[in-house]
Order: C-alpha cells, then sequence, then structure tokens
C-alpha cells in the first residue's frame, strides 16, 4: 500500500499545538445550537488576525474575565460576534482570570475598591463559618474593584493593542 500524504499544513510550536486544539470555525457553524447564528459565525472577520479585530477581541476578553466569574469564555465569544472582533482572541483572553488566579485578581480588586468605598478592613470571619461569611465581607469593594478591571483594562487594552500593531508596522516599513 502506498501511504498518502496529508495537504494539511503541519503545525509546528505552541502555536500550532494551539490552533489544532481550538475548534475551527466550521466545527462551531455546524453544532446544533449554533445553528441559528452560523451564518454570523462564518464572517471571516471573526477568525483572521487584523487588527481591528483583534484589538476589539481582547477588549471584550478582559471585560468579560472580570465582570463575571463564570461562563466568559461563552460570553466573550457571543459579544465578539456582536461586535464583529476576533472570537479565539477574545476567549482566550478570559482566561486571565482562571481558577489558579482568581484569588489574586479578587485580593487586587478588593486593595483598589476598599478605599474607593472607604470601606473598614473586613472583620475577621469565624473558623467555621464558611465560604458565603468570607465572601459577604469582601463583597462591596471586590465587586467594584473588578469592575474597575473589567472597564480600565478593557479601554487599555484596546489602545494597546492598537499602539503595538502600528509599531509593529512602523518597524517592518523602517526595516525595508
Amino acid at each position: 500500500m502506498s501511504a498518502q500524504k496529508s495537504t494539511a499544513p503541519r503545525r509546528t510550536g505552541w502555536t500550532g499545538r494551539l490552533r489544532a486544539l481550538l475548534p475551527t470555525r466550521e466545527t462551531l457553524s455546524a453544532h446544533p445550537w449554533l445553528k441559528p447564528v452560523a451564518h454570523r459565525l462564518l464572517d471571516p472577520q471573526l477568525w483572521r488576525p487584523h487588527h481591528e479585530s483583534v484589538a476589539r477581541g481582547v477588549a471584550i476578553g478582559i471585560f468579560w474575565a472580570f465582570a463575571i466569574p463564570f461562563a466568559q469564555f461563552f460570553v466573550a465569544a457571543a459579544h465578539s460576534v456582536w461586535w464583529r472582533a476576533n472570537i479565539p482572541v477574545a476567549a482566550g483572553v478570559t482566561l486571565i482570570t482562571n481558577p489558579f488566579t482568581i484569588g489574586f485578581w479578587l485580593w487586587l480588586a478588593y486593595q483598589v475598591g476598599r478605599p474607593l468605598l472607604d470601606a473598614p478592613p473586613p472583620p475577621t470571619v469565624a473558623e467555621g463559618a464558611g465560604v458565603v461569611a468570607w465572601l459577604t465581607s469582601f463583597g462591596a469593594p471586590a465587586i467594584l474593584g473588578m469592575g474597575i478591571f473589567a472597564v480600565v483594562g478593557s479601554i487599555t487594552s484596546y489602545m494597546l493593542v492598537k499602539l503595538v500593531w502600528r509599531l509593529r508596522i512602523w518597524f517592518k516599513r523602517r526595516h525595508r
């Protein structure tokens, strides 16, 4: 038997492995739950690394990473379709707040929100009080801090991506 050669490009490096793990737009559009919006998912602008769609994707991903504690991936992807942003970028950026880093982000959000609300230091929570009692003692300042991170982070990241993209083009032109 003769071995058939694959026509698909070979994926090497970490970006190739990441691309192999991500679903393609055709796979997503064939999913039964996504059939009603499949025509929007096939828009090439949502999948190409164009400077405007990438900047929007980063901003959407940052916003939803800090705005809600769960389902960020799906909400960011849905808003990427609405705002015509890069879906893989938006979904990937939401991973900035993951189960390993969320404790740090909540602590930092509390540190930002506490002086703005002029909140007193949280009372010590009894040993067996549970998670709910612990969360209520930190609640309002942490929520305010996460909101600030969401809004300021998304605006800053949008402008930063646009700046880096322009600098990259400038350096390429200068190098020629």
